[in-house]
C-alpha cells in the first residue's frame, strides 16, 4: 500500500494490524501505517512523501486551527516542518516565514543553536537559526510549526531555540498530534493546534487496539 496519497471513507475496524484510517476534520480518513515500538504502536506520517492533494488539505486545516492564536510570523522546524511552514504562513496571510536548519552557515552564531532529537531520529544534532532573521521575530507573535508531535522532544527543542532568540511563541501548530505522550513535558501556557490527531495503540489479541480516545481536531490545550 502506498500511504498518504489519497483520502478515503472512514471505516469501522475493531482492531488494526498494519494501518489505521485516521479521521479528518471533513469526515474523510487518511490511512497511516502503524509503527511497532514493542509495547505500543503509533501512526506514521512522512510529510515529504505525501501527495499535493493531501498536503494542501492538511495545510488548510492547520491554518484554520492556528488562526485564533493571532500569529504574525511562522517558524517551521526542520526538516519535515519545512513542508508546512511556508504554506501555513501563506494561508495565514503572511509574506514570508522563518526556517531554522540543521546545517551551520559561516556567519551563524552558536548562541542561536540548540541540540535536538526525536522519536524517529534519536541521534542528537543541532538546530540553527540564522541571526540575520532575528528582526523578523523581535516583538512579534510567533507560531512554531512542525509536522508531527509525538514525544514532544523536537518541538521542545524548537521552544528552546526561540527562547535563545528571546521569543515565547503564541503556540505550536502541527499536522498530526500523535498520542498524548507529548503532554507530560509540554508547557501548559503554549497551546497546540493540529489538523488531526491519532491515539497510541496497545497490542491486543486481534491486532493493535487504541489505548485511549484521541483528542479532537483543532485547538488543543495541554
Amino acid at each position: 500500500m502506498e500511504y498518504w496519497q489519497d483520502f478515503e471513507a472512514v471505516s469501522a475496524e475493531a482492531a488494526f494490524r498494519e494501518s489505521y484510517p485516521a479521521p479528518l476534520p471533513d469526515g474523510r480518513a487518511l490511512r497511516l501505517p502503524l509503527r511497532d515500538y514493542g509495547d505500543v504502536a503509533v501512526t506514521g506520517f512522512i510529510a515529504n512523501q505525501a501527495s499535493f492533494t493531501v498536503l494542501r488539505a492538511l495545510c488548510g486545516w492547520m491554518a484554520e486551527a492556528a488562526r485564533p492564536l493571532g500569529a504574525e510570523v511562522v517558524v517551521g522546524l526542520p526538516t519535515l516542518g519545512h513542508v508546512f511552514g511556508g504554506p501555513v504562513a501563506e494561508a495565514l496571510g503572511h509574506r514570508n516565514w522563518v526556517a531554522p536548519g540543521y546545517s551551520r552557515k559561516t556567519w551563524y552564531d552558536p548562541a542561536y543553536s540548540v541540540p535536538t532529537a526525536s522519536s524517529t531520529t534519536p541521534d542528537a544534532r543541532r538546530i540553527w537559526l540564522d541571526p540575520r532573521l532575528l528582526p523578523r521575530l523581535a516583538g512579534r507573535r510567533v507560531l512554531l510549526v512542525d509536522d508531527v508531535i509525538s514525544t514532544g522532544s523536537s518541538a521542545l527543542a524548537g521552544l528552546a531555540l526561540l527562547a535563545a532568540a528571546g521569543v515565547r511563541p503564541v503556540g505550536l501548530c502541527v499536522a498530526l498530534a500523535q498520542g498524548n505522550r507529548w503532554r507530560e513535558a509540554w508547557p501548559k501556557e503554549v497551546p497546540v493546534a493540529a489538523a488531526f490527531a491519532t491515539p497510541l495503540f496497545r497490542r491486543g489479541p486481534e491486532g493493535w487496539d487504541p489505548a485511549f480516545s484521541t483528542v479532537a481536531q483543532g485547538l488543543l490545550l495541554p
